[in-house]
């Protein structure tokens, strides 16, 4: 029995480590820098959480031998990793989807609310009080404020080759279709005939405080920062998700072994006697 609890507690530490790597990325998801963060930024860190707490709950019950507790973390164990496999795969579905389309002539993309996961764009765009905490938090940044600091921009076919991130796109200038004039990174000239041929053409201001910040582009550029994040975090919680079902399913064996011969050495100990 001694060699079966050594095995057993050898495997829910395992386990215990591949939760690390979960817990992290949720960590890092609460607070990356961005404001992007603030879209969805606790699921997987409360999850993670979850999991190690139950990990190290199963690693003490093999450690200490006691059969109750190891068997409530081989419960708990399967619920949580199922709502991670579910997290993975609504993260998947969401994340798919890309409102960045390419621009004639430029080096950076333009981004379009409609090119995003219709929940993703109820989720951030649909809630007015939601977007206003974001929209302060991308206009207190400093993100455009830097771009229009940027003194390597001379002429604008410079400008035009510069990969811009998805907010700086969004937000921090009026969107290519428009036809504006650049004048400067964060100041733009409206033609003098001007079709209005994108909403967001008639919100653009070249005030610091206004610029694209009100406009559809810049909460797309927000759920493109998003997306950038989740697809990261999803690739590091795949490869964890996989590796702690394999060690698991181990566990679950290892448990069942020592199960058995518990059961065995039982019925033959009162045979003996």
């Amino acid at each position: 029995m001694a060699v079966s609890n050594n095995i057993t507690a050898c495997i829910t530490f395992l386990v215990l480590l591949c939760t690390v790597p979960i817990a992290a990325t949720g960590v890092w998801l609460a607070s990356a820098h961005g404001c992007s963060r603030l879209v969805a930024q606790w699921p997987v860190a409360i999850l993670g959480a979850l999991l190690f707490l139950v990990a190290l709950a199963g690693f003490l019950g093999a450690y200490r031998n006691r059969r109750g507790l190891l068997a409530c973390y081989l419960f708990a164990m399967a619920g949580l990793v199922t709502l991670l496999l579910a997290l993975i795969v609504f993260a998947f579905a969401v994340a798919h989807s890309d409102g960045a389309y390419p621009v004639l002539g430029r080096a950076y993309d333009d981004y379009r609310l409609e090119g995003y996961s219709p929940w993703l764009r109820r989720y951030v765009a649909g809630d007015p009080e939601r977007w206003e905490g974001i929209r302060a938090c991308v206009a207190g940044s400093g993100t455009c404020r830097k771009l229009a600091m940027d003194s390597s921009f001379i002429v604008p076919e410079q400008f035009y080759m510069t990969r811009l991130s998805p907010i700086q796109s969004g937000c921090c200038k009026p969107p290519t279709v428009c036809g504006f004039a650049y004048a400067g990174p964060t100041t733009w000239s409206a033609p003098a005939a001007n079709p209005a041929a994108d909403a967001d053409c008639a919100a653009w201001s070249n005030d610091p405080a206004q610029l694209c910040y009100g406009c559809d582009s810049c909460k797309a550029g927000v759920l493109g920062a998003l997306r950038e994040q989740w697809r990261k975090a999803n690739v590091a919680l795949l490869v964890a998700a996989v590796a702690l079902i394999f060690v698991y399913v181990i566990g679950c064996c290892a448990f069942r072994n020592a199960q058995t011969e518990d059961m065995f050495r039982r019925y033959k100990w009162g045979n003996n006697y």
